[in-house]
């Protein structure tokens, strides 16, 4: 197999030039990325480079990372999890339900299939809107663009906020993003999405015209239509999609439903 034949995805997914790449802390981590990122093209299993290094490449912003992020469906997870077992790599199942790591030393990389909190899961649409590009010397498949904002519209929290990183990729590839899907994608989370529109249009004024005019249409209708009904009579709280921590009083102090579960109700 070579580069240009990458397995499960059609010959003619789009080949991109990356604008950047993030900046390594070490020589030493630049060759556990390198061999990886080998060592996974090598293989027939389906993945994506997202996180830092897929920014980059959208947006031209640099900056450090220390690691790697590896996106697969759910059943693979563990299939690259064994390979680098086989190879003599260390690996870890952090969180059965989103994450596991690959080790080399105080060096690792993330292979994630879904979102901590539970809303989001890398499924074939994903690989199927994937693009392109090399990589430290290999031809891999990077994240799209669309899947890009969504995989990170819901880091935000006091530790982490991604918000840059959202702004910067409509900045920069607005023209790539299918905003159709991505409402698909945020449908019942429409606000976020709301959210993410409005801050791009208060950080750059100038280019609001970026955001479709129907997509802005859509999101205020839908927010108009909301403002006609009652308050819902569950109590609920839910910022623990965005931080469990921060959130946390709501739900064991102040009688508010979580992700899941029964919360108080309301009185009329």
């Amino acid at each position: 197999m070579t580069n240009d034949e990458l397995p499960g995805l059609p010959a003619s997914l789009p080949v991109i030039d990356a604008k950047a790449e993030p900046t390594l802390k070490s020589a030493a981590a630049e060759a556990f990325y390198t061999h990886a990122i080998r060592e996974l093209a090598a293989t027939d299993i389906p993945f994506l480079v997202a996180g830092t290094y897929a920014v980059s490449a959208y947006t031209g912003v640099v900056r450090q990372t220390k690691d790697l992020d590896i996106f697969c469906k759910a059943g693979d997870c563990a299939r690259i999890l064994e390979h680098f077992k086989d190879i003599g790599y260390a690996v870890e199942i952090r969180d059965d339900r989103w994450l596991g790591k690959v080790f080399e030393g105080k060096h690792f990389f993330d292979v994630i299939f879904a979102s901590a909190n539970g809303t989001m899961q890398v499924k074939d649409q994903w690989l199927e809107h994937a693009r392109q590009v090399e990589l430290l010397g290999s031809r891999v498949r990077i994240i799209g663009p669309t899947e890009l904002i969504w995989s990170k519209c819901f880091i935000q929290d006091r530790g982490r906020h991604d918000g840059a990183d959202i702004a910067h990729t409509i900045l920069k590839a607005h023209d790539q993003i299918d905003w159709q899907r991505l409402l698909a994608y945020l449908d019942v989370h429409w606000e976020v999405l709301l959210m993410q529109v409005l801050n791009f249009r208060w950080i750059y004024p100038s280019e609001r015209d970026r955001i479709p005019d129907w997509l802005l249409d859509e999101l205020l209708g839908r927010l108009a239509r909301q403002r006609q009904l009652p308050s819902p009579k569950m109590k609920i709280c839910r910022g623990r999609l965005l931080s469990q921590v921060d959130y946390e009083i709501d739900v064991k102090e102040w009688g508010f439903a979580g992700v899941g579960g029964v919360g108080e109700m309301r009185d009329a």
